[in-house]
């Protein structure tokens, strides 16, 4: 069974400070240890405040290997693409700008299909383990109860041969992690803002609730997943 903690935020902005010191803090302590710490970010609205916060911190950028949990297949200039995301806050300016980023390759690529295979080869050259293994993971959670592009109903969710995978869902196909890379991650956390998302939380951390409606709880690693969660994805006053 998977455990979960709960790190508390009042609001979105103090969310936001308490996840950027935390993952700068899991970074530091994995290059007091190791030559590079490698590290997958969630994409999507709630992170980005976090991501231009976590730039800011004066670590040893240059080791440091980024990459998304998804991606949507679409150019890197285009407005809904995460990799566009992270280059607007994390790497914008300031130290984590010299970060070593690994985007997903899209639309270079003739299909999403492609897209998959090449992010997957590309896992298994930077990162060590079968299936490779992340020092950190951030992940959202949709208020349908997905995570990374892990669709309730859809076949990604089921993908457990393959380390990367397309995510068919709200309209653009997508390049995801797959549930077994998620689960082999050293350290999994989630952010999780705004009472649109109460409902999937509370599923997500409910012992009795469903994989199938709720995928994020594929998410199984070994070591206590953190999750940052604000006051009203808490329900608290």
């Amino acid at each position: 069974m998977t455990n979960y903690r709960i790190e508390r935020a009042s609001d979105a902005d103090s969310l936001a400070r308490k996840a950027s010191e935390t993952i700068a803090a899991q970074i530091s302590l994995v290059l007091d240890q190791r030559d590079r710490c490698r590290i997958a970010l969630s994409g999507g609205s709630t992170p980005a405040k976090a991501y231009s916060l976590l730039g800011q911190e004066h670590l040893p950028w240059d080791r440091v290997d980024v990459f998304l949990g998804d991606e949507r297949w679409v150019a890197a200039d285009d407005p809904s693409s995460n990799a566009r995301m992270l280059r607007n806050t994390l790497f914008a300016e300031g130290p984590g700008a010299s970060a070593m980023f690994h985007a997903v390759p899209t639309v270079e690529l003739p299909d999403a299909d492609a897209s998959a295979d090449a992010f997957a080869q590309l896992l298994t050259t930077i990162c060590p383990g079968t299936p490779p293994v992340f020092d950190l993971i951030l992940l959202g959670l949709g208020d349908d109860g997905h995570t990374a592009s892990l669709f309730p109903g859809t076949e990604a969710p089921t993908i457990v041969d393959r380390w990367a995978t397309v995510g068919r869902g709200k309209g653009l196909d997508r390049i995801t992690l797959t549930a077994p890379v998620l689960s082999a991650a050293y350290q999994v956390m989630f952010l999780v803002s705004g009472a649109g998302k109460r409902q999937a939380l509370e599923q997500l951390l409910d012992p009795a609730g469903s994989v199938d409606l709720t995928p994020a709880k594929l998410v199984q690693p070994a070591s206590t997943v953190v999750v940052f969660a604000d006051d009203p994805a808490l329900n608290a006053s």
